[in-house]
């Protein structure tokens, strides 16, 4: 429970009218109760105000909140910035207790630093290193010599495979899996693959041949602040770690293949595929179902819309979107010629007819 100066307070924001009023949640407008903080943070939301029962509202700069029947508003400069603040303050958690529970399994050598929370059934191997303040939710596992930074947050059912190093402040949803074996096989003599990488369609003389596993001895090595969605799969390097870099977040079903290196502070869109040998930079942006083949650069600032497959190298700063990915303008040029196609088609008919005639 919170009072709206302490809200305004923590935002580092105007807030007007009866301030010691006490909020419980955050709430859509038209949702929202007298003990709920209604998120109205532009016009749009006004009739939402009127429609509910808040008594407080975040707000839009300029806003009349006396019109809109409150009892005290927070204003929002930056309306996104601000529901981070609040989200941070209202947030309930997700219940875990503290302490270690009695059926989770520690090896002895594991060294669990202070304040470090194991949930059910987690199991923590030889050589592990947990961070202080850290939470380890239920059904977990982390594997040998791994090292956790502090404030780590591990929700239920996620695995970190053996010899990872992960930073500071690391959170990981539900399901992630880090530290997978790479997807790396390899045929006695040259496979029908092989030959259509380097010819773009000929399989050339290759014969039927059984794979054989490359085994991944690279491991995972992840900065501060980073954060996996659920379900993500990020594979070990084969020879060297993938890596990922500071700041960085992955969202649900992203697939980080072996050997690639991610930047800083890139984002990663839902069920998003990136091959091995990735080299990704800073500040990147892959829209949702985006796939980037392997052995590709994509340069810092670079920007992917969703669905986008990247088939070769992205320059810094380039704004891709397509199949193939190409030029944002490019694309949507293509586009408009492909909606013309049909009528072109008729009219070419149209002329054929009348020239044969």
């Amino acid at each position: 429970m919170y009072t709206v100066r302490q809200i305004a307070d923590a935002l580092g924001v105007d807030a007007q009218g009866e301030l010691d009023l006490c909020i419980l949640r955050a709430a859509e407008p038209q949702d929202a109760g007298p003990d709920d903080l209604a998120m109205a943070t532009s016009p749009k939301y006004a009739d939402g105000l009127t429609a509910g029962g808040a008594r407080v509202a975040l707000l839009w700069e300029g806003a009349d909140w006396q019109a809109l029947g409150l009892k005290a508003a927070i204003f929002a400069t930056r309306p996104r910035m601000a529901m981070s603040g609040v989200t941070v303050l209202l947030d309930q958690g997700q219940g875990f207790s503290t302490g270690i529970h009695p059926s989770a399994v520690i090896d002895p050598a594991a060294k669990l630093a202070d304040d470090v929370s194991v949930g059910p059934m987690t199991v923590i191997a030889a050589g592990a290193r947990i961070g202080k303040g850290s939470v380890i939710g239920p059904h977990c596992f982390i594997g040998m010599d791994v090292e956790l930074g502090p404030e780590a947050q591990l929700r239920e059912m996620v695995s970190i495979g053996a010899r990872a190093k992960i930073g500071a402040r690391f959170r990981a949803q539900p399901g992630a899996r880090i530290g997978g074996d790479g997807f790396s096989y390899v045929t006695p003599e040259v496979s029908g693959a092989e030959n259509v990488r380097k010819t773009l369609g000929d399989q050339g003389d290759a014969k039927a041949q059984s794979w054989l596993r490359i085994h991944s001895l690279g491991a995972i090595t992840i900065g501060d602040d980073v954060e996996i969605g659920c379900n993500c799969t990020i594979d070990n390097g084969t020879i060297r770690d993938t890596e990922i870099g500071s700041g960085t977040k992955l969202d649900n079903l992203v697939h980080v293949g072996h050997n690639t290196r991610i930047g800083r502070d890139c984002l990663l869109c839902g069920q998003s595929g990136i091959s091995g040998s990735v080299d990704i930079g800073n500040n990147v942006v892959l829209g949702g179902q985006c796939g980037v083949g392997d052995n590709l650069f994509v340069g810092d600032g670079a920007i992917a819309a969703g669905g986008s497959k990247i088939l070769s190298n992205v320059p810094a700063g380039r704004v891709v979107m397509g199949y193939p990915a190409v030029k944002m303008e490019t694309h949507t040029d293509i586009y408009k010629v492909q909606r013309r196609l049909p009528r072109l088609m008729r009219d070419l008919d149209a002329l054929k007819k009348a020239v044969f005639k």
